[in-house]
């Protein structure tokens, strides 16, 4: 039999038997939207991150007192209890680390907004020294950024995100207005780009001020982020980290053969722990979705017994008019193949759309990733065969004589 008539014969089956043929794909059509969907998401969000370390700059890096991820509560109680990093920490090592190009520091807090007669309660506000608006990659689209003299003198001027002038200033010129951070008075300066929504919170509802004014408000207990830019390739990456962390040993008093007490990370290393955390969760779901694939498999299975039951004669009559083993097999294998890689194809679809729900009314970014609908094809495909090949050896083993016999 050739490859075409089987195909055939497997069509006009599956048409026959229309909503059993519906029903049966279920299964595959859930795990494969589940696995795409998935993929989709983790892809989108490791891109996302990728995308603002790149921003960041691959020649950045940063000395805080606890990670930027902790797995677990006992791992940030136990970063809590450090030294905070604070200003002195900052100027040792803005002043003593050679290799360092830029060096910056950052700090924040969620406070209350207030313009005129409109106000913000869960508005960002920032502590920026002069150089880290730059270094961060934070466009001003209207007026300047801070100057190290705002820096020197905690002046009273602030930089607004898109929603500010949005929400509060509705859409009027922002710069020269005043409006009152937590109760105290700032002059908007500059406008930053606007940048959208992440995993639906907005990534433009901040006010940053000058790190020394921002600390006049809100003290100096909390601990700093220092932001330390390096020159350009892995050597100079690795000098400047590396007497960074001297420095700050130094200034920490940390005893020779004990670990840090704060953490250095650099931007690889920032983006390699954020993809390995969403893999490890992308894996778990993946397997749990692929549970879904067994029972589509499984089921599958008992539709095709079925069929090899209810077409006993059919197959007697085959065998008799000359069929071999080998033509009732592949054209078995072709019935149950072709149910699972339509499944399949139609659970792609469905996984994407579902991953652009997701990304639309979540604002979680999502990005196609083209091996993971081939995969899910081919995964598809690969459990029909599998599982097609039982009822498919058990019609190809049945005596045409008994087969004839049949009262189906």
């Amino acid at each position: 039999m050739e490859l075409k008539e089987a195909f055939r014969i497997a069509v006009q089956s599956l048409w026959a038997n229309k909503l059993r043929s519906v029903l049966t794909l279920f299964g595959v059509v859930i795990g494969v939207a589940s696995v795409i969907a998935v993929v989709t998401l983790v892809n989108g969000a490791n891109q996302y991150v990728a995308t603002k370390v790149n921003n960041q700059g691959a020649d950045v890096f940063t000395i805080s007192q606890q990670p930027a991820f902790t797995t677990s509560y006992a791992e940030y109680l136990k970063y809590q209890k450090r030294k905070v990093i604070n200003l002195d920490d900052y100027h040792a090592v803005q002043q003593r680390c050679t290799y360092c190009v830029e060096v910056g520091a950052f700090q924040s807090t969620t406070g209350g907004i207030v313009y005129g007669a409109q106000s913000s309660t869960d508005t960002q506000i920032r502590g920026y020294t002069a150089l880290l608006p730059e270094m961060q990659n934070l466009n001003i689209v209207e007026g300047r950024s801070f100057t190290q003299a705002d820096e020197d003198h905690g002046a009273r001027v602030a930089l607004i995100g898109a929603d500010i002038e949005e929400n509060l200033l509705k859409f009027a010129d922002p710069l020269g207005k005043e409006i009152r951070v937590d109760g105290v008075p700032y002059t908007i300066i500059g406008l930053g780009e606007k940048q959208g929504k992440t995993l639906g919170q907005s990534q433009d509802n901040w006010v940053a001020v000058p790190l020394t004014a921002y600390q006049k408000t809100y003290g100096t207990m909390k601990s700093i982020t220092i932001y330390a830019k390096a020159g350009s390739g892995a050597i100079a990456m690795e000098n400047a980290s590396d007497q960074a962390r001297v420095i700050m040993r130094e200034m920490r008093h940390d005893r020779p053969g004990e670990a840090d007490s704060f953490t250095l990370e650099t931007s690889d290393t920032l983006a390699g722990l954020f993809t390995q955390i969403s893999n490890s969760i992308g894996g778990v779901a993946i397997a749990i979705a692929a549970i879904s694939l067994i029972v589509g498999g499984i089921v599958i299975m008992n539709i095709m017994l079925v069929s090899v039951t209810e077409r006993t004669r059919e197959i007697g009559v085959r065998k008799a008019l000359g069929a071999r083993r080998k033509d009732v097999l592949i054209q078995f294998l072709m019935e149950s193949g072709m149910l699972s890689l339509i499944g399949g194809a139609i659970g792609v679809v469905g996984g994407v759309g579902v991953a652009k729900l997701v990304a639309y009314f979540v604002h979680f970014p999502a990005a196609i990733a083209i091996w993971s609908v081939l995969a899910g094809l081919l995964v598809a495909l690969s459990v029909g065969v599998f599982f097609g090949v039982y009822p498919a050896r058990k019609a190809a083993d049945l005596d045409p004589i008994v087969a004839l016999r049949s009262e189906f």
